[in-house]
Parts: C-alpha cells; structure tokens; sequence
C-alpha cells in the first residue's frame, strides 16, 4: 500500500482520543473554558448527533428485546485463544490441513499468545461515535463511600465532583417509579430482605436517562450527544471537531521527554495519516485500548496494564411468582389502570398494561455485602428473550462482585502480534485469588435468594456465573496513585505521570475493586482532570 506524507493539524488547544462519555466530558467541560477541541475515533459515527444511545429508537422503545442484536453488533472481542479443534464433520473432499504443522501463521484474528484459563472472553471494545454509550445500560451509581471509593479524594471532592457528574449525564432515581413491576419487584426484594435498611435497601437504580417530555411512554437514555448539548450537533461549532474512523496510532513526546509533540492518527477510510499537534493530549479509548495507544507510543510506566480487575458477574432469568400477578388487580395503588386495561383488553391474562415500564432496581453495595446489584428488564449481548416469552412477566437479576486490583492479574500488548486495528494485540493474565472465589460464591448465593422470593426461574436462563470480562466493567490498567512509585501510571489529577501535558480518563484510572458500574466515577475523575487543566494553562 502506497504510503503517504501525513498531513499537518494545528488548529486546537486539544487532541481527545475516544468519544465515550469520558471523552465528551472532557470536550464539553474544555469547550466551556474557552479552548478549542479535536476528537478522534477508530468507530464510525451511528446517528446524526454525536454519540447518541441508539436505544432511544422507537422500535427499541417499544420492544427492547431486538436490541440485544444491536449489541452484539457492536462488542468486539480484545483476546481470542486459538481454537485448534479438528473439524471431523467436513467433507473430506474439502481442503484442510494439520494446524500443528502451521504454528506460525495467525488467522480469523485469534491471539496465540492467548492461555484460555487466564483470559477474559466476555471483554469487548466498541467501535463507534460515542463508544459504549451507544448502547450501555445508563446505570450511574455512587460508589460506597468506604468499600469501593479511593481515599486518594476527600470526601468532599468525591461529593462535589458525584454532583456535577450526575448533572451532566442527566441522572434520576425517579424514571420508572410510576411502574407496577418496579414497585412490586421493589416490595417483594424489601420483603425479602429486611435486615437491608436504608440507604442500602432495595430501592430504584440511579439511571442517566429521562422521560420523554413529549409523551411519557418513552425514555430519553443518556448518549455521548447528552453530555456534548449543542456540540453534539456537526458543525455547530468551529472549536470543536470529531474526526470519525480516524485511529490515533501513537504519541510522540517531545525533545525533552516530557510533553507531547504531536500525535499519529491515520484516517482509514481515506488512508491519510496525520500529525495532529497540541498543547494538551487526553487518551480516554477504553480501559484496555488506552493502555494500548501508551504502549505503542513507548510510554510504558511500571504499572500500564497491571492491577486489571474485572466484576464477576451471575445472572439469571425469572417468571413472576403467580401470586404476585393475581394480587395485582387488587392492590389499590394500581387498581384503576389495571381495570382500564382489562377493559380495552378482555382478553389478555396477565393484568399489567402492555405500555407499562421495566422494573429498573438495585440493591447497593454495603457492609458485609461487596456486590452491586441490578434488578431490571434490558438488552444485553445475553438473556434475550424469544417472541412467545411474554416480557412483562420476565426479570432480570444480575449480581455483580468486587475483584482485589493485584499486580499480577494484567493486560499485556504484543510488539509482533496486531489486531484488526493494526495496533499492539492485548493479552489477558487473570484469575481469581481464594478469598476472591469465596466472595463469588456468597454473591451467587444471596442471588438465589432473592430469584425465589420472585418467581421461578426461566428455562435456559438458569443461575450461572458469566464469562469473564462480560460485565465490561474493567478497571485498574493505568490507575491513579499519590506518588510515582511503580503502583500507578496517572497522579490524582489523572495526568500521566512524567509529563506535563498527557492526560488519562477512563474506569482504567479507578485504583480500588469496585462492584458498582463505573462510568459515573470515571465521568467524575474527568471533572476533576479538566478542572486541573483550566488551572494549569
């Protein structure tokens, strides 16, 4: 392939790499100070705003089931082991070879320095305008303030920083409270467990989404567009760009080693390489991917890739215990919707109407209890319903369990091996200590707990630990620290440290094991990081 000369670009205070929520936070906020921003994606853009949730689709809205394939669309497996499994079915006339005797070669995108024992095959990378918050599930929950929070902040700057975060992705408590399911789900779970109070009670999951204002039948759901406002708008602004499809392959520091110059990005669809030069460089393309551009740029502290933790994850499918549904019509909180409904609808047996929202709880991490939890009806890249389930009777329960950061349990990046990007392949070294496993299995067993308080479990969607790396909720790859001793790649300012004009943002700067869904704290530390670089010009 003809090479090209790349082609300047010197017309912005900053170079984002990455488009999630992370990264427009960082836009937003800088914009908002007065200085000029570029973004740059690897993904293509999906909708006519930047980064908008594409859930927020009428048909989705309508029935959410479907969407489950749009996810899936979307992941793209980091590490694949080789599968070496003989085809003893082909047709023997067709080609085949011994894989043995080709070690060598490389195919189907796999990974051959992969050990499948130690790998994370649940762990993906989205690539598209806006990232994950195309299709995330908008769970925003703070973290414990003992149990999961790094005491690296006071908890006066965690609190002030919990506030704006939450302004910013358009958090509420409130989006499904005038739902039947999610207050009877909400009574049962409080039944269940009563020696659960408040505020660590069953209660409703803090979601960054809205109501529809103009028919409230429909949720709003927070996208990369919610956090931009106007600049989510193309060309609504001439000191704010993204750049699509562009992949930023590497930074190049400066003579002295202590700055960055000017970053590699190659356009691929036209396949023109640029430099893009800055005074300041922000790196917020995932947990695994932004540890990969550092790596590729030689920027490899001690700690890049290292103390990685991942959720475990068990989840089940419930039917609705028949006593719940029967004791509908008579429950004088829903009664007259209820006879509303059978009245337009004789004929269907299930006294919930078909426009009444999903159940969207939790059950928070607390004392004795290190695991977050999620009680609702959505689509993941699993648990899909098929079309003769009826979705109103169906409840989702997922537990998710805190892992210790350990040094140990890391990503490493190849220098001979490339995925489909062209950039270092990433490689998992992971697994789970004694304590960790017992952990796991105390989780699973409160799990159970409150799946029989609900109803009966869905044939095929059973209890069962997941894949690991499927929570997508990984964390601890360039980690924050108060001091440059080897345990960690950014200072509390999530500036890189070494260098005076590098920025991290991302849940791989999270320095604790955590069980909550981590993009509200991360949301918060690139608060924290913006408000370091409009003081520090």
């Amino acid at each position: 392939m003809m090479s090209r000369t790349p082609s300047q670009i010197n017309d912005f205070d900053v170079l984002i790499v990455g488009t999630g929520p992370v990264g427009c936070t960082f836009a937003r906020a800088l914009i908002d100070h007065g200085r000029s921003v570029l973004m740059v994606d690897s993904g293509a853009s999906q909708s006519p705003k930047y980064g908008t949730h594409l859930k927020n689709a009428f048909l989705f809205q309508r029935d959410v089931n479907p969407f489950v394939n749009v996810i899936r669309g979307h992941l793209h497996a980091l590490s694949v082991p080789p599968n070496e499994s003989p085809a003893l079915t082909l047709d023997p006339g067709a080609f085949s070879y011994d894989p043995t005797l080709y070690k060598g070669f490389i195919g189907s995108n796999q990974n051959p320095a992969q050990d499948a024992r130690t790998n994370l095959p649940g762990a993906a990378a989205t690539y598209a305008v806006g990232g994950m918050a195309t299709h995330w599930t908008c769970a925003t929950p703070r973290q414990h303030p003992s149990i999961e929070r790094s005491s690296l902040l006071t908890e006066a700057d965690w609190n002030s920083l919990y506030n704006r975060a939450e302004k910013l992705l358009n958090t509420h408590k409130d989006v499904f409270e005038n739902s039947i399911r999610n207050t009877v789900v909400r009574d049962v779970l409080r039944q269940t467990f009563p020696e659960l109070k408040s505020p660590y009670d069953p209660q409703n999951l803090p979601l960054a989404a809205e109501r529809n204002a103009d028919n409230d039948e429909l949720v709003t759901w927070t996208g990369s567009d919610t956090v931009l406002g106007d600049l989510a708008v193309p060309r609504s602004s001439e000191r704010f760009k993204i750049l699509s499809e562009c992949r930023c392959t590497k930074l190049v520091p400066d003579e002295n080693g202590d700055g960055i110059l000017y970053a590699d990005v190659m356009d691929m669809g036209n396949w023109q390489p640029y430099h893009v030069h800055a005074k300041v460089f922000v790196v917020c393309a995932g947990t695994v991917l932004t540890a990969q551009v550092l790596y590729n740029s030689g920027i490899r502290p001690v700690a890049l890739g290292a103390y990685l933790s991942e959720q475990t994850m068990a989840f089940c499918q419930v039917v609705l215990r028949q006593t719940i549904i029967d004791g509908l019509p008579t429950d004088t909180r829903f009664a007259d919707r209820i006879q509303l409904y059978r009245k337009q609808h004789p004929n269907d047996p299930i006294p919930i109407p078909m426009n009444d929202p999903d159940p969207q709880l939790t059950i928070p991490v607390s004392t004795g209890r290190p695991w977050h939890t999620q009680i609702h009806r959505d689509a993941f890249a699993y648990g899909g319903l098929p079309p003769n389930i009826d979705n109103r009777l169906i409840v989702d329960l997922r537990w998710f369990g805190m892992v210790k950061q350990r040094e140990e349990n890391k990503v490493t990046f190849s220098d001979e091996v490339h995925d489909t990007f062209g950039m270092p392949q990433p490689t998992f070294h992971y697994s789970l200590d004694r304590e960790d496993r017992e952990l796991q299995h105390s989780m699973m067993a409160e799990m159970l707990k409150a799946a029989t308080g609900l109803g009966g479990f869905l044939p095929g969607s059973e209890p069962q630990f997941m894949a690991p790396g499927l929570a997508l909720h990984i964390h601890g790859t360039t980690r924050m620290g108060a001091q440059d001793d080897g345990t960690s790649v950014v200072d509390t300012s999530c500036k890189v440290w070494g260098f005076r004009n590098l920025y991290l943002g991302g849940n791989g700067l999270i320095p604790t094991a955590i069980a909550c869904n981590p993009t509200l704290t991360s949301v918060s530390l690139a608060l924290r990081a913006c408000d370091h670089i409009v003081s520090n010009p």
